[in-house]
């Protein structure tokens, strides 16, 4: 009896220092009060030493939603009609990450700039001014948009164009600080000004705070601070566009690939009192930018407003059509051969060096400013849709069909708190 008694007490202690040690298993969220690998104390407000900050979470970020990682197909599927053979398929990963819900808007970009203009050199205000006459077409009457569509209240919520790569870029690094200002003074308008300096490089900005908040950011330390929003790379871009989360069933088993950012090859609603209008803003055709009066397909001529049609399966809207979008990466034909297949970019000089194409006689287009943009526009027609399909231009440039939408670093679980 007395063995049995001894057994089960044995037994109960097992158990219960192997519960209390599943009850105290550290977490970034919990790291408990004293540091694991020495037992010594964390220090506290009263105390000197390092300190562990409580963390609730990453903030959630305004306008964003979150992406979960995974494997993929990268590249073309729909027929390389253009034969650059630049984007053939390979299989990568993408790490977990957020992305606007939609494209940003000339409401959104007007409130820069009226905030950069009151805080930053007018150098660095009118270095940020879209160009408007990227309209201009001496064949074609749109200059009413050119003095309308960026300004005119009834355009608030259409994507912004005329922004070139730099600007783009240099609107997310702006961001970065306008929000976590906003955080540092516990949400609503900022109290202190952001200014901007004068104008950054292309390559800069984007890792670096070019804007300065009065009073300095909050360490980072902190947890109460936003990782920098960015432009996305091309492989999130694409990852984020496919969605093929709506096509995922049992194991990791998935029913098909897809060409569009939808299930299936056709561009129109299959159902529903929908039935037959198109599921992206984009030219049907020669001639053909929306349908006949009484029955627009797509409802739109030119641009269409940000949330307009329906989301893709990450809640997105408009990955296909309306505006292409600026991403990061440097265009080289061979991406698809030299990548690293977890979370690739293509970045300067690294391996496809520039002096290896005659951009200087005029034999090759490619050089160190080339950026990919992607998506398809309303002005192009279906193919440019695929998120496959990817196309450059010089990242100073800028056109009526070229907008962007922003990305942020995804770590560790998501907080609650909303903004």
């Amino acid at each position: 009896m007395k063995r049995l008694f001894l057994g089960a007490s044995l037994v109960a202690t097992s158990l219960f220092l192997f519960t209390g040690c599943k009850e105290n298993k550290r977490t970034s969220m919990e790291p408990g009060k004293t540091n694991g690998a020495t037992g010594l104390s964390y220090g506290d407000k009263k105390t000197d030493g390092y300190k562990a900050e409580s963390f609730a979470g990453q903030p959630a970020a305004p306008n964003m939603v979150f992406i979960e990682g995974g494997r993929f197909t990268m590249g073309t599927v729909a027929e390389d009609i253009t034969f650059t053979r630049d984007n053939l398929e390979r299989t990568v990963t993408v790490a977990s990450f957020y992305m606007d819900e939609a494209e940003i808007s000339n409401i959104d970009y007007l409130f820069y700039l009226y905030n950069i203009q009151s805080d930053s050199t007018s150098e660095f205000y009118e270095s940020a001014l879209p160009d408007t006459t990227v309209w201009q077409n001496y064949m074609s009457f749109n200059d009413q948009y050119v003095d309308h569509y960026l300004r005119y209240p009834g355009f608030r919520m259409y994507p912004v164009v005329g922004v070139s790569w730099i600007q783009a870029s240099d609107y997310a690094t702006w961001r970065s600080a306008a929000v976590n200002n906003s955080l540092a003074q516990g949400g609503g308008e900022k109290k202190k000004g952001i200014s901007f300096g004068k104008k950054k490089k292309a390559e800069e900005g984007l890792a670096e705070a070019a804007p300065v908040s009065d009073g300095g950011r909050k360490a980072i330390e902190s947890g109460t601070v936003l990782p920098n929003y960015r432009l996305p790379t091309e492989a999130e871009w694409e990852y984020a566009a496919k969605a093929m989360i709506g096509t995922q069933y049992n194991d990791e088993n998935q029913a098909n690939q897809r060409i569009y950012p939808w299930d299936g090859s056709s561009l129109r609603q299959d159902g529903g009192r929908d039935k037959g209008m198109m599921m992206a803003n984009f030219k049907r055709g020669r001639g053909d930018y929306a349908g006949i009066a009484g029955r627009l397909n797509d409802q739109n001529i030119i641009t269409a407003e940000v949330y307009s049609f329906e989301p893709n399966d990450f809640g997105l809207y408009n990955m296909a059509g309306n505006v292409n979008e600026w991403v990061y990466d440097l265009y080289r034909p061979g991406s698809y051969q030299d990548f690293n297949d977890l979370n690739p970019i293509r970045r300067n000089d690294y391996q496809d060096e520039d002096g290896m194409y005659d951009s200087k006689n005029y034999n090759s287009l490619i050089d160190n400013n080339q950026r990919v943009y992607k998506g398809g526009s309303w002005a192009d027609v279906a193919y440019w849709l695929s998120p496959g399909t990817r196309r450059y231009i010089d990242q100073d440039s800028s056109t009526a069909t070229i907008g962007f939408r922003c990305a942020m670093i995804s770590v560790g679980a998501p907080g609650k708190k909303k903004m």
